[in-house]
């Protein structure tokens, strides 16, 4: 199949030629480039091909011809049978050399005025099969409808009549000589010559016309009726005739097996190979070669090979028997002799069944495989498809329409295909400058179509897929055609058996065998003693524990941030608020290393007991069930899985992908292709409908290489996409002890300028590679790299222990490793060395490098020094019972059991792992690997993703020192280390870093530098470089660092079992002391060498030693313009293709994120790729599944932990969801209450009118919220001690307590709450918009603001029920209410009425379950400029919306006007219902004002005490807001009553000592208010603070009973954003944008002043002023509550310190018994005309107690002081005169101060 992975050319000319015509073409634009298939064919120096190959040239192609391929499709010639034609003695005669010209047929001159157009007959009738194949045609009977093919026209097929008798049968006989046609077209019968047929149907032969040549096909009706074409006519036995004088032949190969057949129909029975005959004596002379037919095969680049002579075993006969017969003209007696070609089969391919294009396997130079002696054929001459095409490529070539004529193809033309597919990749659209410009591009910079074809197929002939080539090389192995290869391997480079040298060196041995560890190798020790040796001490072994890492947090935080995105999307795909559990299961490819991994993680993560779903005792056994591999028993496990999911619907499911990258196959394509078993298994779980319709299962697929998962067909949205973090430069990550070591990193690592770099390319290697693969032509190119290798270690191992004569003889680099392999645990006391990846991926070949190196070894003695393992994922790890046992001795505290089943479990160990396979799929190595060998990863690996899963395998964590210290050579000779020391540069090659730029003073170079030239350094050197101590210690930190494999991990710190949040800050310190680069510099650094007993060993983690072949290394290296690596330019996955040949380049400069939008973009997923079904909509909209997610991030940078981590705190925020932050804080003020004597029974539900009236009112404030404002007097007050108020000024306010509480089914819930229950009370209807909703205007007048008021209602469709219309059904009218009679349990009586602001996200505005889902009316209070943002987030709620001149008005103006409008309504529904004859006093007066953060409501039992406990106390129970509100609203005579409440939750509730089940107190935040009581008494509107407590003296004083039920409480919410906050004072104009924070006693200034004016309402300004100004207006209050501050019909918040006493103006108001007090101050707010100066006389005042004044204006306060009177007792001063900080147009507050005479 040719010399690599997919079947290489075995000459060079192929690409020699196609370097050629790309060149030229490139550099010359106005010359029309000369087409490749010319120059293969057209070199008039080779010798020609086979006689049938070739006919003389017809005339040129049609030029219709590509256009119709490209209109049409593929042009497929294929048939249910196999055509060998054999042309006759007159057809021979035309096989001229291609030197001669033809000699033309003269054919007879049509008759003068008859149609010579092609296609049509001399009478001007159509004969064209495309235009008749509708029409009915009459045949006599015996006569058959066939098609003959003209030169001219070669895309058409002429119908003609033709008697039976005179074609062949179905075997190719019985055909009688002649012709007898007729004309279809004009119907002229009786043709009874072929020529004069021919003539008149105007075929225009330029040869000699023949029936057997040009009447092609039978044409057959269909089932529908049109005429078409149909099987070919087998002329195959009709006069052929064996050449007596001469025979050529070439004997078929006999290795080739025609095992599988094509179409899936039998062999035809040709043997493989073919047997050429040729009908003229010495035909080899004059005649051509036979074309060699191969395979459809995958062509690949880098081929090195020459022109190969014949191969071994395939000779060939030649004879000549003098001159040719006269009809071969052109011989020459002179002409020499050319050599034949030589047939070389190839395996045959089964077939594939699938429906997709031909092209999909990428197939340009089909017919060039193989063909040893190029020979010209002129562009349009006929080209003979042999007759054993089919039979030796086992499928059918395609030949791609590209650029120039294509030959005229005859013979076997059923086994080819012709497809346009090629030249339709390059129809591009016609684009504008401004398109090009946003691609980059000039219409300069554009390839002409035939230069783009030609660069397509030089890249064509590099692309392989995976599984073919892996196919190849194990029918070659299978075949035994490596024999061959095997037997030349046998020697060594010297020429010595190998076997016996073996063998020998095993005698003279002896019993005895190196020394495991801690000695030379030339020390040996017998068998015995070398089992025994185990370490005398544990090392200081680099094991990684398990612990997140703060890039690990972020991300998985970055998870859960987009997992609740799609809960808030509005799609109802996901409800948090319905899950309390998390579960999952994690899918991996199948490879035995990798589920013990993950396996491992899990446990070491403590995932399992975090989530709660296993014990501690039996979380290591159950663990396994939580990972399943994809493999056959898959579908068993996952159903399982499936049926937990179904059982469990309130646990969230996460199944994760672990590697989605693996296997994309879809699973319909495997079943069909009968591809490997295991493909498409990730599909069928996947994408099963199970899985995309379970809304309690999450899919995260996990990838380092997603490209194939992001294409135009993707199923994950691109948002659903969350990428590593970036860390793009090192100080990014300084408070981090390592830094991760990427592809870029190592790309980048190549312009360090160090003599010994990361990346290596072994050019020794690749030389020999290239000798044998022109010695070897015919195996792939894998095999031999593989043979190869192990040679090289083979002889490494000898060279090193035995015969050093074979130095020499291995590569500089093999050499290298394997000195470094066997000699660093010789000097490690513990036997801790290195490891080695070789990457094999044929599994047989890794098994036979496996078994050879590990009889070299052995053979060797270094059985015990180093073992070799055979990494297969189809199998666990295989480890020698003597190592197992060291392994465990290091490790100290494992289980006499254990055995290793990762390959982190092999830290220390030295050993080489051939690790086998398709793909590298994700195992993680040990830090003590130092070496990968992916020497044997070529061309077969040209998709990005497949060769950076390769490089993957080195990527890594290193020390930082690593990267920024003085690590440059990792791996240096004693040459190197002279350089080193001499250098003058190498102070700047010290300072290396990611991003440094080439050094000046090394070129950079992907070999190992003098290494090819020197050899490599014995291990004397490395010790001798540790006693010296040169200037710069340069060979001392690369052999302390290298050879005595000072590699470091991640020390175990603390584990991770605290809050996901806290971990920000408790990440790993560094392990090691940071290295200045200065001090690296001026002063020697040296590692402590390992030996060193006094300190523990510096220890660095650092980056791997790649090896590479010359392709990989060439890709990886070449980082231009500042573009990514050329790997980034690849095709990015075999099952992706490119949507479009024009694109722009990806960028150094792109993210993941950008990549990923290019490749959607760029990307379609081919038919087999399991995303291709999920095509667009019709409208053009992706099919994404809403809840599937993608992580994305480097190889080996931690996915795994981090979604482990999004597991556990996807779980603690379903928990947090579940649970809600209450106040927890007890009532203030107890001691200020005075104990009433009158108490109701603690039995009683309701309470008792005749006896709650009697008791009196506690004036005291006890709600913890205003523990900082001023206690309101009582006679218990004024007994209060005054020591114990202590003074504090503290301006920060003092944190409030809360605690954590679950959420019940009886919870109030914001907008992120979604779940089936209440979806349709929270959103609108789909089908309905938000316009649905009416607005309605509703006027009243109101006597405080003395103008008419109009609010707006926001009505939806849905609740219109609650209102009552105008008849016209447009006029809101009035709110429908109840009558107190009611009785509906499954309703409530009162509106509740809810104000909000800033909340329209935060608020418990969703009250559905809190109400058990019954009907009430629920009405938000919102203002106006809030509207649009509550109605968007609650589109299916009533929103009462204020008029936009409260915009800025605090809480008292919306309960202000929400009462206001109640009464209003009230009085209207009274009106309405009395026209009904419901009497007025009927109707319900009550309504609920609830704030938006009550959340639970809790009914407590008082009286009941537990039997096991004598201490006071009950129980409490969460109860629903409907079960709160209907037992309120049941209260006896409740119409009497103006206020009821329920008291405020807090912890201390059940344990207190039981109290009266009713207290007449001030009652908050959730209220039933009885509006018709309370006509009288208002709310003040104009405030900000206090407002309910100044609304509950008010009401109290009007006489009016205010009731709280003890035996119920509600929680309220701590909710950080929104509600009553203050505002954020500025400065009214703005000087600058820094302006230092004003004080509130700058709120206040003295009128016409200069002062700075403020941008804040006059009535907040004065608030806070009040709250601050304590000292200033009321010093002799300041802790004196036996002498209060006396306030008129207010309430005001005036500090701490002082006491304020309310007193009512109105008359027969009940107020505190003030008889003998004498007051501080005195307090005068905006008082009324009740107020008056008799009742101020009444009231006695300290001597120099001061009084302050407000009102509306500077004339209202004149006003004021004469009415009161106020100057005959009260000193004013002009300067006591002061107004708010505002301007004049914001109407501000003014008040005066005064002192008592």
């Amino acid at each position: 199949m040719g010399n690599s992975y997919a079947g290489q050319l075995k000459s060079a000319r192929f690409e020699e030629a196609l370097h050629n015509s790309i060149e030229a073409s490139l550099r010359c634009s106005s010359v029309v480039p000369r087409p490749i298939f010319s120059q293969l064919y057209l070199d008039p120096d080779q010798p020609p091909f086979l006689p049938e190959d070739v006919k003389p040239k017809v005339e040129e192609l049609d030029k219709e011809l590509v256009h119709r391929y490209s209109q049409n499709g593929n042009l497929d010639f294929s048939t249910n049978q196999t055509v060998n034609e054999m042309e006759d003695e007159e057809e021979d005669e035309d096989m001229s050399d291609s030197s001669s010209p033809p000699i033309p047929y003269s054919q007879k001159p049509a008759p003068e005025g008859s149609c010579t157009t092609d296609g049509f007959c001399q009478a001007g009738k159509d004969l064209r099969l495309v235009s008749l194949c509708m029409e009915q045609i009459d045949i006599p009977a015996g006569f058959l409808l066939v098609g003959a093919k003209s030169p001219n026209l070669p895309e058409h097929i002429l119908v003609c009549a033709v008697d039976k008798r005179f074609l062949p049968d179905d075997h190719g006989k019985n055909a009688l000589l002649g012709f007898s046609g007729n004309c279809i077209g004009c119907g002229e019968r009786g043709f009874r010559y072929f020529t004069e047929f021919s003539n008149h149907i105007n075929l225009k032969l330029t040869t000699q016309p023949k029936k057997q040549k040009h009447l092609k096909y039978y044409l057959v009706r269909s089932s529908q009726g049109v005429l078409s074409k149909g099987p070919l006519i087998c002329w195959k036995e009709c006069r052929s005739r064996q050449s007596s004088a001469a025979s050529l032949s070439a004997k078929p190969n006999p290795s080739v097996s025609p095992s599988t057949t094509p179409e899936g129909g039998s062999a035809n029975g040709y043997k493989s190979g073919f047997t050429q005959t040729d009908v003229a004596n010495g035909n080899a002379n004059g005649g051509r070669n036979n074309a060699l037919s191969s395979t459809v095969s995958r062509p690949t680049p880098h081929s090195t090979s020459p022109s190969p002579g014949c191969a071994a075993g395939d000779q060939a006969s030649m004879s000549s028997s003098g001159p040719p017969k006269k009809r071969h003209r052109g011989w020459s007696p002179g002409s020499p002799v050319p050599p034949p070609g030589l047939a070389v089969p190839v395996p045959t391919i089964r077939p594939s069944t699938r429906t997709e294009p031909l092209l999909s396997v990428p197939v340009p130079q089909s017919m060039l495989t193989g063909i040893l002696q190029p020979q010209p054929i002129p562009a349009g001459e006929t080209v003979i498809v042999p007759e054993n095409l089919l039979n030796n490529s086992g499928v059918r070539p395609v030949i791609l329409i590209g650029y120039g004529t294509l030959p005229y193809f005859y013979g076997n033309v059923g086994d080819i295909v012709v497809s346009p597919l090629l030249v339709n990749c390059y129809k591009i659209p016609q684009l504008e400058n401004k398109d090009l410009e946003l691609l980059g591009l000039s219409s300069s910079q554009l390839l002409s179509v035939e230069n783009m074809i030609l660069l397509t197929i030089q890249y064509l002939v590099q692309l392989v897929t995976t599984s073919e080539f892996l196919k190849e090389i194990s029918y070659e192995l299978i075949t035994g055609k490596v024999s061959f290869l095997a037997s030349h391997f046998k020697n060594t480079s010297l020429g010595d058996d190998l076997d016996k040298l073996l063998e020998k060196m095993l005698q003279q041995r002896g019993e005895s065998v190196i020394i495991p560890f801690n000695g030379d190798v030339s020390e040996c020790v017998s068998s015995q003693e070398a089992i025994a040796m185990v370490s005398t001490q544990e090392p200081d072994l680099d094991v990684d524990t398990f612990q997140i890492y703060q890039p690990q947090l972020t991300v998985a935080r970055k998870l859960l941030s987009q997992v609740c995105a799609i809960a808030d999307s509005g799609n109802q795909s996901l409800d948090l608020g319905h899950f309390s559990k998390v579960d999952f299961i994690v899918i991996v490819p199948r490879s035995e290393v990798l589920v013990q991994q993950t396996l491992q993680r899990i446990r070491q993560s403590g995932v399992l007991v975090d989530l709660g779903l296993e014990e501690n005792g039996t979380a290591y056994q159950r663990a396994e069930k939580y990972v399943v591999r994809l493999d056959n028993e898959i579908q068993t496990k996952f159903e399982v899985f499936m049926r937990r999911v179904k059982q469990n619907p309130y646990t969230l499911f996460v199944l994760v992908h672990d590697n989605a990258h693996v296997d994309l196959t879809s699973a319909i394509s495997s079943s069909l292709s009968h591809g490997e078993p295991n493909h498409g298994l990730a599909d069928r779980v996947i994408n099963c409908r199970e899985v995309l319709e379970a809304f309690n299962l999450l899919v995260l697929q996990v990838s380092s290489f997603p490209y194939a998962l992001q294409t135009q067909q993707s199923r994950i949205s691109s948002c659903n996409e969350v990428h590593w973090i970036q860390s793009d430069t090192v100080d990014d990550a300084a408070s981090e002890d390592k830094l991760y070591f990427g592809l870029n990193e190592y790309s980048k690592s190549l312009q360090w300028g160090v003599t010994s770099p990361l990346l290596r390319c072994d050019e020794t290697f690749e030389k020999m590679v290239n000798t044998l693969l022109e010695r070897y032509p015919r195996l792939h190119s894998m095999v031999i790299r593989c043979y190869l290798l192990i040679q090289q270690y083979s002889q490494a191992l000898m060279a090193l222990t035995t015969m050093a004569s074979l130095r020499d003889h291995s590569t500089p680099e093999t050499l290298s490793i394997m000195d470094d392999l066997i000699t660093s645990p010789g000097k490690d006391k513990n036997g801790c060395g290195h490891m080695l990846v070789i990457r094999v991926p044929s599994v047989q070949l890794a098994m036979l490098a496996k078994e050879r190196l590990q009889e070299v070894r052995d053979k060797l003695g270094l059985q015990y020094r180093f073992e070799i393992l055979l990494g297969n994922p189809a199998s666990e790890l295989t480890v020698a019972k003597h190592f197992v046992t060291r392994l465990k001795a290091w490790r100290g505290n494992e289980q006499d059991d254990w055995i290793p089943r990762t390959y982190q479990d092999l830290e220390g160990l030295p050993c080489i792992v051939i690790l086998t396979g398709k793909d590298p799929l994700g195992e993680t190595f040990p830090r003590s690997l130092k070496y990968c060998d992916l020497r044997l990863i070529d061309s077969s690996y040209l998709t990005r993703t497949a060769l950076e899963q390769e490089v993957g395998l080195a990527c890594c964590y290193v020390s930082k020192e690593a990267i920024r210290g003085p690590i440059v050579a990792l791996d240096l000779s004693e040459k190197e280390q002279e350089k080193a020391n001499g250098s003058e540069n190498d102070s700047d090659e010290l300072l290396i870093d990611l991003d440094r730029p080439q050094s000046n003073s090394s070129a950079v170079t992907g070999t190992s530098g003098s290494l090819a030239d020197n050899g490599v350094s014995s291990s004397s050197a490395a010790d001798k470089s540790q006693k010296q101590a040169p200037s710069l210690n340069f060979q001392a930190v690369a052999h302390s660092s290298v050879d005595e494999g000072t590699y470091s991990s991640f020390t175990a710190r603390e584990s991770l079992k605290q809050e996901c949040d806290s971990l920000g800050n408790q990440m790993a310190s560094s392990t090691t002391p940071k290295l200045s680069s200065v001090s690296a510099v001026s002063q020697p650094f040296q590692w402590p060498a390992q030996s060193a007993k006094d300190s523990k060993a510096l220890r660095a983690a650092l980056p791997r030693i790649v090896i590479l072949s010359k392709a990989a290394y060439c890709l990886l290296s070449s980082q231009k313009n500042g573009n990514l690596p050329s790997s980034s330019s690849l095709l990015p996955h075999a099952d992706v293709s490119w949507l479009s040949s024009l694109r722009p380049l990806l960028h150094k400069d792109m993210s993941s994120e950008e990549q990923s939008q290019f490749y959607r973009q760029w990307t379609a997923a081919r038919q087999h790729h399991a995303d291709f079904s999920n095509q667009a909509e019709a409208s053009g909209a992706r099919n994404f599944h809403p809840r599937r997610l993608l992580l994305t991030g480097p190889p080996q940078v931690g996915k795994t932990g981090s979604y482990l981590q999004f597991l556990r705190i996807l779980f603690r925020m379903l928990i947090r969801l579940l649970e809600v932050d209450v106040y927890d804080e007890e009532e203030i003020n107890a001691d200020h209450t005075e104990n009433s004597e009158i108490t109701q029974s603690s039995n009683d539900h309701w309470p008792d009118i005749e006896i709650f009236s009697k008791i009196s009112f506690d004036l005291s404030v006890h709600d913890p919220k205003y523990r900082n404002i001023s206690p309101v007097y009582t006679e218990q007050l004024s007994r209060v001690k005054q020591e114990t108020r202590k003074e504090t000024k503290s301006e920060e306010p003092k944190k409030r307590e809360t605690v954590s509480m679950m959420l019940t089914k009886y919870a109030a819930y914001n907008t992120f709450h979604h779940c089936e229950q209440c979806h349709q009370y929270m959103d609108i209807n789909p089908a309905a918009q938000v316009s649905d909703s009416t607005l309605h205007a509703f006027t009243f007048s109101s006597s405080m603001l003395g103008e008419e008021v109009q609010l707006h209602f926001i009505i939806p469709k849905s609740k219109e029920n609650h209102f009552v219309f105008s008849k016209q059904g447009k006029h809101l009218e009035s709110m429908r209410l109840p009558l107190v009679s009611d009785k509906n349990l499954n309703a409530v009586k009162s509106p509740i009425f809810t104000p909000s602001s800033g909340r329209h996200e935060h608020g418990l505005l969703n009250l559905y379950h809190a109400m058990e889902g019954i009907s009430h009316l629920h009405l938000l209070v919102v203002k106006e400029y809030e509207m649009p943002l509550y109605r968007k987030y609650w589109p299916n709620h009533i929103m009462l919306v204020l008029p936009g001149m409260f915009n800025n008005a605090g809480v008292g103006a919306a309960r202000f006007l929400i009462k206001e409008l109640s009464y209003h309504n009230l009085e209207l529904e009274r009106n309405r219902l009395e026209e009904l004859g419901v009497k007025r006093q009927c109707v319900w007066p009550f309504i609920v004002v609830m704030d938006d953060s009550c959340v639970l409501w809790n009914m407590h039992s008082l009286h009941e005490q537990s039997s096991q406990s004598l201490e006071p106390g009950g129980f409490s129970k969460n109860v629903s807001l409907k079960s709160v509100l209907q037992h309120i609203e049941a209260t006896p005579k409740i119409v009497h009553y103006a206020i009821l409440g329920v008291q405020k939750w807090n912890s201390k509730l059940n344990t207190r000592k039981a109290k009266a089940p009713f207290s007449r107190c001030h009652v908050r935040d959730f209220i039933l208010l009885n509006i018709d009581l309370t006509q009288n008494v208002q709310y003040d509107l104009n405030r900000y603070f206090c407002e309910d407590v100044d609304f509950n003296l008010r009401t109290n004083s009007s006489g009016l009973l205010i009731c709280r039920f003890n035996n119920f409480s509600v929680m309220k919410k701590h909710i950080q954003v929104g509600g009553q906050k203050d505002f954020v004072v500025k400065p009214k104009i703005m000087v600058s944008d820094s302006v230092a924070p004003i004080m509130p006693l700058q709120y206040v200034c003295a009128p016409d002043s200069e002062h700075t004016l403020l941008a804040a309402p006059s009535q907040f300004l004065l608030e806070k002023f009040l709250q601050h100004a304590t000292y200033k207006l009321f010093p002799k209050a300041i802790h004196n509550f036996k002498n209060p501050v006396l306030a008129i019909d207010c309430y005001l918040n005036i500090g701490l310190e002082v006491a304020i006493c309310y007193i009512s103006s109105r008359p027969h108001s009940v107020n505190v018994n003030c008889e003998g007090v004498f007051f501080s101050g005195l307090l005068l707010y905006l008082c009324d005309s009740f107020v008056g100066a008799d009742l101020l006389k009444r009231f006695r005042f300290l001597k120099g107690a001061t009084l302050c004044v407000i009102c509306q204006d500077r004339s209202s306060l004149r006003q004021t002081i004469v009415r009161l009177e106020l100057e005959d007792e009260w000193q004013f001063r002009l300067r006591d005169e002061f107004q708010t900080a505002n301007s004049s147009d914001d109407e501000p507050l003014y008040f005066l101060t005064g002192r008592h005479i």
